[in-house]
Formats: structure tokens, sequence, C-alpha cells
């Protein structure tokens, strides 16, 4: 009697969760690729084929199912710590190498920039991404709403959490770095209009990707992090020596109370807010449907290296 092999399961595609959704992580995790079905009970239930030796001739495989349940919902407290505790950092990171590297007469250079602030930008992202989203950028919260991804009750807090953590780590840098707390404030060193440009365009290439890997279920969502602190990178080494390379609000507000310095701040209260509500739509709009992942999945269509 010959053993009957059962096909192998499914392939298990990234699909990272939408952002500040209660119990749902920002970025990464797995689901069972299988065409939708109505059913709330199909949706959560996970079949799979186990090889067995059959009785009798023309046996089928036994077949196991299990049903899996949603995450229960984070308390917006913890989400609001995390995005906190996530800001706090970042500023951290970002205005401390600024001051050292002024300190130093440059010997951070911008390529350590650059790699500071994006380095922090990952570890958040992987360690609160999925408590609260790891947003840390008032911009990002209110494109994620506008484009109806997170909850507008929510936004205030966020950004409240955010401005907080940039006061406190401004003033913690001050005390420990001053008289020298001019290195962290962001400031152009271009014409107005040339530095708005900037922050526009790296803003939008922020959220374009952000967007990518927190809402698409096509993207890599478990190399989230890795790909939003890149793009930091990027921009940093695009931005950096001409406007600091902020692409967010309090990345310049905290610093710019703390060294009393607010040389073109309107740039960076404005810039980063339409450059991440642009790129947010930019990628809503070229997103593929819903209706076309099926047709993806045939054997005729083009092979992702993705997936």
């Amino acid at each position: 009697m010959e053993k009957m092999d059962s096909e192998d399961p499914p392939s298990m595609p990234s699909t990272p969760a939408t952002p500040g959704t209660p119990g749902a992580p920002l970025f990464g995790g797995f689901s069972v690729d299988r065409p939708k079905k109505k059913s709330l009970l199909s949706r959560r239930s996970n079949c799979f084929t186990v090889d067995t030796w059959p009785n009798e001739e023309g046996g089928l495989p036994a077949v196991t199912c299990s049903i899996t349940m949603p995450p229960p919902p984070v308390p917006l407290t913890k989400k609001v710590v995390a995005e906190f505790v996530g800001t706090l950092i970042l500023i951290c990171a970002g205005a401390a190498t600024a001051i050292v590297n002024q300190k130093t007469d440059g010997s951070e250079t911008l390529i350590g920039l650059a790699a500071s602030s994006g380095l922090a930008v990952m570890i958040i992202i992987l360690s609160t991404g999925h408590i609260s989203g790891a947003h840390l950028n008032p911009s990002v919260t209110i494109a994620f709403a506008a484009l109806r991804h997170f909850p507008w009750t929510q936004v205030p807090i966020y950004i409240g959490a955010q401005m907080l953590a940039s006061l406190c780590a401004a003033f913690i840098l001050k005390a420990i770095f001053h008289p020298i707390m001019g290195g962290g404030v962001t400031v152009p060193s271009v014409n107005y209009g040339q530095a708005f440009a900037l922050e526009f365009i790296i803003a939008f290439n922020l959220m374009f990707v952000v967007t990518a890997v927190a809402t698409d279920t096509r993207a890599v969502g478990e190399l989230a992090g890795i790909a939003v602190g890149a793009t930091v990178m990027l921009n940093i080494l695009i931005a950096g020596p001409t406007t600091g390379g902020s692409m967010n609000p309090v990345r310049t507000l905290g610093p710019a109370i703390a060294a009393n310095n607010y040389k073109g701040i309107w740039i960076y209260l404005t810039a980063p807010f339409l450059g991440a509500l642009c790129g947010a739509g930019v990628y809503s709009a070229i997103k593929l449907p819903e209706e076309d992942e099926d047709a993806l999945k045939q054997p005729s269509a083009a092979a992702s290296f993705r997936r």
C-alpha cells in the first residue's frame, strides 16, 4: 500500500496591519494565502493537511483545522506611553549626534548623522511598532488619519505625546551639552523656498514608503523597520547639509525651543505635513485594488522577488 502525500500548504505572504488599530501591530505579521470568503469563521480558520497512512485504498489524508482569534486590543495608555518613549529616543539620538558632531568639529560626518537617525527609527519600529504603531511624527499621524488608517479621536493624544517627548529630549540634551545646544537645531542654510521644497520632498519620500509597508498587504511588512530607517538615512543624506533633514515637526520644535532659535521654523511646521499627505495619497492612488490580488497569484502573473 502506497503512502499518499498531501500537497504542501500555501505560501504565507507578509500582511502588515493597519497602523494604530487596537490589538494589531503596525508592521509585520502573516496570514494564509487563500481566496476571500464572506464567513467570519472562514477568515479566522487555518486548515492544513497532515500526511497519514490510509486504512484502505483510495483513502483521503486527514485535515486539521484551527481557529485563530484576533489579539486583544492594546489599551490607549500603553500606546501613548510607547509613542512617547519612541519619540524621546528618536529626538535624543538625532539631536545628540548633531551636537556631538558640532562639538568635535565634524567627526561624526554627514553619513554618521544619517545613520544615527535611521538606526533609531529602525529599532523603535521593531521594538514598539506592535504597540503604538511607532508614528514618531505628527505628520505621519495626520496622514494616516486623513486616509482613514488611524482614528481622528486619537490624533491629538498622539501629537501631544510626540511634542512632550520632543521637549523632554531637547531640555535633557540642553542640560548635558549646554551651551552647545545649537548644533541640535535644524535650520535652513539655503533660501526659504529651497528649504521648503527639500523638506516637502523628503517628507513625501518618507510617507510614501511608510504607507507602502504599513497598509499594503503585498509589501514586505517584516522588513518595515529596515525600509523606513533606510528612507530616513537617504533623506538626511539628501537634505541634511541644507535643512538638517528634519521631515518631522517635533524633531525641529523641541530643540528650537530649548535653544531659542526659531529661524525658518514655519518651514518645518508646514512642509512635512504637506509632503506626508501627498506621499500617502500618491501611494494610495497607485496601490493595487483588492480585486486584483487574486489575479497576481495566477501562474501567468509576473513573479515578484518579494515572494
